[in-house]
C-alpha cells in the first residue's frame, strides 16, 4: 500500500504540493464524463430515487402530526430556492471580478426538523428502518395512513432498538431528533470538533451523546463497535450508507420542479453549475447523483472543501479514495467548518461519483467567515461557516475560463447554484459569535 500511495502522490505532485501547503486550489476533474458513462459506476438507477421519494411521501402524514411545522408543506421536507442578486454583487465587489449568469442559493439551512442538508439523508434512513420494523410487526401496512405511526404502540416497539451514528454534528442532529421522536433509543458518537450546542440539544431530546477528543473517523469507528456488540443496534454509516445516499438524491427532482415553477430553463444552452460543500461525501454525492438524473449532462457539480480537510478531492485525485487521508500528506484536518472536518472520504461515494463530478476546490477558514459576513449584509440571511464553502464557487468558475469555454455557451446563460448546507438551528448567541468573527476579518 505504501508504494501505491507514493506512486499516486508522485503522479499528482503539483496538485499535492498545493494541497499540502493548505492553499486554495481549483482542480478540474479529468475523470468527469457523460451521465451515460458515469452511471455504470454508481450502482443506482432512477427507480431507486423514485422508491425513496415514494417512501418520503408515505411518511408525510406522520410528519404533519409529529412535526406540525411541516404542515405548510403537507409533510414534505424541502427547502427554499432563492435568487441572491445582492450577494452576487457583493461577491463581484469583494473579489473584483464579474460573474456572468444568475446566482441562486438552495437553503437547506432552512429544512425543517434539523436545519441542515442532513435532514434529507439522515431522516430518510431512520424512516427506512422504522418502516421495516413496523411492517414486519404488522403495526402498519404500506398503503395505510402513516400518521398511525405517531402512537405509543409504535414508540414501544421501536424502543426495543437502538440507532447509533458517528458525527461531526449535523448528521447526529437529524438522526438523533428523528429517531428519538419515533421512539428509538439513540446514541450519537461525536468528534471533538462538534459544537457544544449540538450536543446539548441532542441531550435535551433524550439522545445519548458520547464525546471523543479525536476526529470524525474515531467517532464513526466507535459507533460501528457499538452496533457490532448489540444485535438490536442499527448503525447508520455516513461513509457507506446507500440509504443516506438515496435520501439525498431525491433533492434533484425537487429542484427541477422548483426551477420549473420559477420558469427557469436548464438545457444545453442554459447550463446549471452547482457548488456543494463536501465532508465525508455522502450528502453532496447523493445530491449530485439526483441532480444528474434530473438534469442530465446540463448540470455540472463542483465540490467545495476546507484547505485543511480536502479528503474527497485527494481521494478522487489519487484514485485511492478511502485508502488515503489528508494526514498522509501532512494536513491536520482542523477547520472552523466543523461539518466538513473529515480526513478520509467515503470510498463508496468517491468510487460511485468520481465520473460525475466536474471539479473540486478548497477554501480557507478566513474566506468562510468573509462569505458569512457578506451573505448576512447583502441578503440578511445566516449560514454556519461550513455552509458557506460553496459561496465562492462562481468566482473560481469564471476565473478558470477553460471551464466556461468547455460548456460552449454564453456565460450570461449560466445558472449558478450554491447549496447552503446548514445553520438553521444555530442558537442566537452562537450566531452572534460567528458574525462577530466575520466582522473582525478585514475585507
Amino acid at each position: 500500500m505504501e508504494s501505491q500511495l507514493l506512486s499516486a502522490l508522485e503522479q499528482n505532485a503539483p496538485f499535492i504540493s498545493h494541497l499540502k501547503a493548505a492553499k486554495p486550489l481549483y482542480w478540474s476533474n479529468p475523470k468527469n464524463s457523460t451521465l451515460e458513462q458515469g452511471l455504470d459506476y454508481v450502482g443506482f438507477t432512477r427507480s431507486d430515487i423514485q422508491d425513496a421519494s415514494a417512501r418520503l411521501t408515505r411518511f408525510a402524514p406522520y410528519f404533519m402530526k409529529a412535526f406540525p411545522e411541516t404542515t405548510i408543506t403537507k409533510g414534505i421536507i424541502e427547502s427554499p430556492l432563492v435568487e441572491i442578486g445582492q450577494m452576487k454583487s457583493a461577491l463581484e465587489a469583494h473579489f473584483q471580478c464579474a460573474i456572468a449568469g444568475d446566482l441562486f442559493v438552495k437553503l437547506d439551512s432552512q429544512l425543517p426538523i434539523s436545519g441542515s442538508i442532513k435532514a434529507r439523508g439522515g431522516i430518510y434512513e431512520v424512516l427506512v428502518h422504522a418502516e421495516r420494523i413496523a411492517l414486519k410487526a404488522g403495526l402498519i401496512h404500506q398503503y395505510d395512513d402513516y400518521s398511525k405511526l405517531f402512537s405509543p404502540a409504535v414508540r414501544q416497539l421501536l424502543g426495543q432498538y437502538t440507532i447509533a451514528v458517528g458525527s461531526t454534528g449535523n448528521l447526529g442532529l437529524s438522526i438523533g431528533i428523528m429517531s428519538a421522536k419515533l421512539g428509538f433509543s439513540v446514541t450519537v458518537h461525536m468528534s471533538a470538533d462538534a459544537r457544544q450546542w449540538k450536543k446539548d440539544l441532542l441531550r435535551e431530546r433524550g439522545v445519548e451523546v458520547v464525546e471523543y477528543q479525536s476526529d470524525y473517523g474515531v467517532a464513526v469507528e466507535n459507533g460501528r463497535r457499538q452496533a457490532d456488540s448489540d444485535p438490536s443496534c442499527i448503525f447508520i454509516d455516513d461513509e457507506n450508507s446507500k440509504h443516506l445516499f438515496l435520501g439525498y438524491s431525491v433533492a434533484g427532482e425537487r429542484l427541477k420542479q422548483q426551477f420549473s415553477e420559477q420558469g427557469r430553463i436548464v438545457d444545453s444552452e442554459h447550463p446549471l453549475v452547482v457548488y456543494l460543500p463536501c465532508g465525508v461525501g455522502g450528502g453532496p454525492g447523493g445530491i449530485a447523483f439526483g441532480l444528474k438524473m434530473a438534469f442530465g449532462d446540463h448540470v455540472h457539480c463542483v465540490f467545495a472543501e476546507p484547505t485543511h480537510s480536502p479528503c474527497m478531492m485527494l481521494g478522487v485525485m489519487t484514485g485511492l479514495h478511502d485508502s488515503i487521508s489528508v494526514k498522509d500528506i501532512g494536513l491536520d484536518n482542523v477547520t472552523e467548518a466543523d461539518g466538513l472536518a473529515v480526513g478520509r472520504a467515503s470510498g463508496f461515494v468517491g468510487k460511485a461519483m468520481e465520473h460525475l463530478i466536474s471539479g473540486f476546490y478548497t477554501v480557507d477558514d478566513i474566506k468562510l467567515y468573509q462569505m458569512l459576513g457578506l451573505f448576512k449584509e447583502s441578503e440578511d440571511l445566516f449560514l454556519e461557516p461550513s455552509a458557506l464553502a460553496g459561496m465562492s464557487g462562481p468566482v473560481w468558475f469564471h476565473d478558470k475560463s477553460k471551464l466556461v469555454q468547455a460548456l460552449n455557451v454564453d456565460p450570461a446563460c449560466i445558472t449558478h447554484l450554491v447549496w447552503a448546507t446548514g445553520g438553521g438551528m444555530v442558537p442566537v448567541v452562537e450566531r452572534l459569535e460567528y458574525l462577530s468573527k466575520a466582522m473582525a476579518i478585514p475585507k
